[in-house]
């Protein structure tokens, strides 16, 4: 079965560019029917705030991305230690004991050298004494994994195609702080074999976060980790989409505080968020499709370019306006003034970019309107309209045509100021569907107010 996952760290709130990551993962689950995984990444003790893990959920709820099952690495330390355990019999975990400080020296060093800043491994040739007087010292060793230089590295990966790279080029990678803490390679490739992941979609930024684990999956099977686990024998399949960037085409620091509670704050539907980044960064057009089983459908990776996909907030307040001029009353409903019926929605919903802006359309029909001033010959006009006024089926045609017959008027000046009588504007809903919900009483008394 297709399982996906999505690993937010609870460290703050989801921006745009992780919901972007929880949608196509989700939609990639559930195009195939397949299993959707929300994976709490909080091994980070001193950052991770249950606030946060709060919020992650009710903001993919609020998205409508709801997920099949939930972990929390927290609640998984075993399986890392049990991991780590076999990892370091296997010799493929090394201690190091260098500080912070001598790292970035060294890596200062390399690069004024013009060398990529590789860890040189100068831990393997410390001798178990020398060790010994590390620790008799009280400096405790962070743990590196051993990259094997001699198993290249290479994936199909499900957007960028073939993925070649050296290991030699590429540090050993810590996996366990000297506070016994935990890194991300390690344990996110002990939670995808035990869970059952099968792809991973996740952004380019991973690229080499990928590569690493690759070899950290195959050093966990090869120590018979996955023993008695319905996981495959075998890495998920990997594909990086390109990340977002601004409209003004370059990494956005915006982009890294929008989040949900920008989104509802702007009056953003979530299916308007939905509908620009599911397809955000492919080759198929940014539509305003609010058929989300019709947008899953249509999703795949083979659509991906790899080129950034660039986000623009005017590009999502034309797309919410036309994704709310669809929206039914259903949906809507607990959003609108208790009064608002379907009706009612069906006559101001054209009128709307945001639906909180309903209510204030709806004050054309409950009152009071703005008074306006006419002219002597509309007045008359609009007196000669209250007695023409025969309530049926559809008032707004009967009248303006018994009041075209009458007077000769046509065009604006027949429909303007009646407008501007009923409704006190100049422009709004179609009449014909909001004068039936003004009522009969109510449009005489105001066609007879601005006839005086």
């Amino acid at each position: 079965m297709t399982t996906t996952r999505f690993a937010p760290s609870p460290t703050g709130r989801l921006h745009v560019g992780n919901i972007r990551t929880a949608l196509h993962n989700w939609m990639l689950a559930r195009k195939a029917g397949g299993r959707f995984i929300l994976r709490i990444d909080d091994t980070d003790a001193v950052r991770s705030q249950e606030e946060y893990v709060e919020a992650i959920r009710a903001d993919l709820t609020w998205l409508g991305l709801a997920w099949d099952r939930e972990e929390r690495q927290s609640a998984r330390l075993d399986r890392y230690e049990a991991a780590f355990a076999l990892l370091r019999d296997a010799g493929r975990i090394y201690p190091c004991y260098e500080s912070a400080q001598e790292l970035e020296i060294k890596r200062k060093i390399a690069l004024g050298r013009g060398l990529p800043p590789i860890y040189d491994r100068a831990a393997l040739k410390l001798s178990d004494a020398d060790r010994a007087a590390k620790e008799a010292e009280g400096v405790q060793p962070h743990w590196r994994f051993l990259l094997d230089h001699a198993e290249s590295i290479m994936w199909e990966d499900g957007i960028r195609g073939v993925q070649k790279f050296d290991p030699a080029q590429l540090s050993d990678p810590v996996i366990r702080r000297a506070d016994g803490s935990w890194l991300y390679m390690m344990p996110s490739a002990v939670d995808d074999i035990d869970m059952g992941v099968t792809q991973v979609l996740r952004g380019e930024d991973h690229v080499s976060n990928t590569a690493v684990q690759i070899q950290i999956f195959t050093a966990l099977y090869a120590a018979n980790f996955a023993t008695g686990h319905d996981a495959a024998k075998n890495a998920p399949a990997f594909a990086h989409e390109a990340l977002l960037v601004g409209s003004e085409g370059k990494l956005s620091k915006r982009l890294g505080s929008l989040g949900c509670d920008a989104f509802r704050e702007q009056g953003i539907e979530p299916e308007t968020i939905i509908a620009l980044l599911a397809r955000l960064g492919t080759s198929q057009p940014v539509e305003p499709i609010a058929d989300r089983a019709a947008l899953t459908a249509s999703f795949d990776l083979a659509t991906f370019g790899r080129a950034p996909a660039k986000f623009d907030e005017a590009d999502l307040e034309r797309l919410n306006t036309a994704i709310v001029h669809q929206l039914p009353y259903a949906a809507v409903r607990d959003r609108l003034p208790e009064s608002m019926d379907e009706a009612g929605w069906h006559a101001v919903r054209p009128n709307l970019t945001h639906v909180r802006e309903a209510a204030e359309w709806w004050q054309l029909v409950t009152g009071p309107i703005a008074a306006r001033e006419f002219a002597e010959e509309d007045r008359a006009y609009l007196a000669q309209a209250e007695a023409l006024l025969v309530w049926g089926d559809d008032p707004w045609g009967a009248l303006t045509a018994a009041l075209k017959e009458a007077t000769g008027r046509k065009g604006k000046a027949l429909f303007l100021p009646l407008r501007q009588a009923l409704t006190g504007m100049d422009h709004g809903p179609d009449m014909g569907e909001l004068l039936p919900l003004i009522g009969e009483a109510e449009a005489r008394a105001r066609l007879q107010q601005a006839a005086n």
